[in-house]
């Protein structure tokens, strides 16, 4: 470890306390990241934008241990303490951190899921609307709101246009 300089050390949180510990680690004067994902997530027969941490139960803070102290880290509430490897503190490499903010969207501040919710040939489970309860296979989006399935009807395959709000992932 060199000496005089600042690093990035992950913190393992308690589940789902990363917020808490982010604040109570402000509070004490540690710089933290604590990097967010919007994702699409299906609530009540919906999909809605929602909000996630992007590691679950892991921070960043960033601190030069021969100037300050870690040992409050343990204390703190919503933390469980530093990750280390044989005793010692894991330190994330600058070039990680870097990277990852890079990757956030500049207006947010978050990282963007820009996965599909679908693929062309995913099963899929149509869970509301007249064709309720029929499996489908998943071909494309059309549009916003709607999306494209094949259906097997009376025998033969169909296209049809749904409400994307109507489907799910099949089991």
């Amino acid at each position: 470890m060199k000496a005089g300089i600042e690093r990035w050390y992950a913190v393992c949180c308690k589940p789902r306390q990363e917020m808490v510990a982010e604040e109570n680690l402000l509070r004490q004067g540690f710089q933290v990241y604590l990097p967010r994902i919007r994702i699409r997530l299906r609530r009540r027969g919906q999909w809605i934008d929602a909000v996630e941490v992007l590691f679950p139960r892991y921070i960043f803070i960033r601190v030069d241990t021969l100037k300050r102290s870690t040992a409050t880290v343990r204390s703190t509430r919503g933390a469980v303490g530093l990750v280390r490897f044989g005793g010692q503190p894991a330190v994330v490499p600058d070039a990680i951190m870097d990277a990852l903010r890079e990757r956030e969207d500049a207006a947010s501040g978050m990282h963007e899921d820009k996965r599909p919710l679908f693929n062309s040939g995913d099963m899929v489970k149509l869970v509301e609307g007249p064709l309720a309860g029929m499996e489908a296979i998943f071909t494309e989006q059309d549009g916003d709101k709607r999306v494209i399935v094949l259906l097997e009807l009376l025998g033969k395959a169909n296209k049809v246009t749904v409400s994307r709000d109507w489907i799910e992932r099949a089991a």
